[in-house]
């Protein structure tokens, strides 16, 4: 079993991803309450801390095979201003820390297609250069959720390094999985309430969804995004000016809103896993995520990518 730490943890996308890849959490790092609560809540015997990143000390953990993250969002996505380093959210500067005091094998960052645009072309650049200071080569990666089987087009980028003593080339993941349609992700939930129109409703929803937003303290709330993705939504037959408590009644008329427990499905969750805190902390939870199928493939490329290594040490090469 490989290990892992993983600061800004979230309600667990990536941390249930790479756990079902093979990784065994050592810790996970979270400031956010209801975050955490949920965390531990599904997985009792994960070390869930709940802390500040940078106030965290990664010198207890020396040696795990893999630092994740998946660092706030805001200061690189479209939605907002897009300060990068100068947003007092930016948590790159922990990676690079935690990667010289913890010296993992590997390293995992997630983040929003907009780190992407050329504005961030030198801060992406001095990332790189920081960690290959400290030992680590990588590259960006972008991918779409679509591709892996997760119902909706959320393209995201990673970021995966290897320490320089790793011989094996990491590759990462390219085949693709055909995504359901948001009516065949979730019609059973739907229909929960013998709701009379759902077949039709079905048809209607007949492609993926737009990207799921989750918004933020400080701006949006438990809705499914602003005009331009409500309207990609209502093509679907979804109204996407909130969420709904429960499936539509059996005589509903007009368009359903989704479910949190929908929206879930939709990032890829599997239904068994329960989040905590009022509609909206967890709508906020669940939109937010990394989509564990996403996180699995990357993670089992990279297993894949140490464990070829491991072999290779133990033959004697190199």
């Amino acid at each position: 079993m490989l290990t892992s730490v993983e600061i800004c943890a979230g309600a667990g996308g990536q941390a249930l991803g790479l756990e079902k890849a093979g990784f065994q959490h050592q810790a996970l790092i979270e400031i956010e309450p209801e975050y955490c609560a949920t965390l531990m809540h599904n997985r009792p015997c994960w070390n869930v801390i709940r802390q500040d990143v940078r106030e965290f000390s990664g010198n207890g953990y020396s040696g795990v095979d893999l630092l994740a993250g998946g660092v706030p969002c805001p200061p690189f996505s479209k939605a907002g201003k897009q300060l990068g380093a100068s947003d007092e959210r930016d948590l790159f500067p922990e990676i690079i820390r935690l990667a010289r005091e913890i010296i993992p094998r590997a390293i995992l960052i997630e983040n929003v297609r907009g780190i992407l645009d050329s504005v961030f072309d030198g801060y992406r650049d001095h990332i790189k250069n920081e960690l290959a200071d400290a030992g680590y080569y990588g590259e960006w990666y972008l991918s779409n959720a679509s591709h892996f089987g997760v119902p909706q087009l959320r393209p995201r980028v990673t970021f995966v390094a290897m320490h320089k003593y790793v011989e094996v080339d990491y590759i990462h993941p390219q085949e693709k999985r055909e995504a359901p349609t948001v009516g065949e992700a979730i019609y059973d939930l739907m229909r929960e309430n013998d709701w009379e129109q759902v077949d039709g409703w079905k048809a209607q929803a007949n492609r993926i969804a737009p990207t799921i937003v989750g918004g933020s303290k400080k701006h949006g709330g438990p809705d499914l995004g602003p005009t331009r993705a409500r309207k990609a939504w209502a093509e679907l037959g979804v109204d996407g000016s909130g969420i709904a408590v429960e499936a539509p009644q059996k005589r509903f008329k007009g368009m359903p809103k989704l479910t949190n427990r929908m929206v879930a499905r939709l990032q890829g969750f599997d239904d068994d896993w329960e989040f905590v805190g009022s509609k909206t902390s967890v709508y906020r939870q669940i939109g937010n995520a990394f989509p564990p199928p996403v996180a699995h493939s990357i993670g089992a490329a990279i297993k894949e990518c140490l464990s070829a290594e491991a072999v290779y040490e133990m033959r004697g090469v190199g």
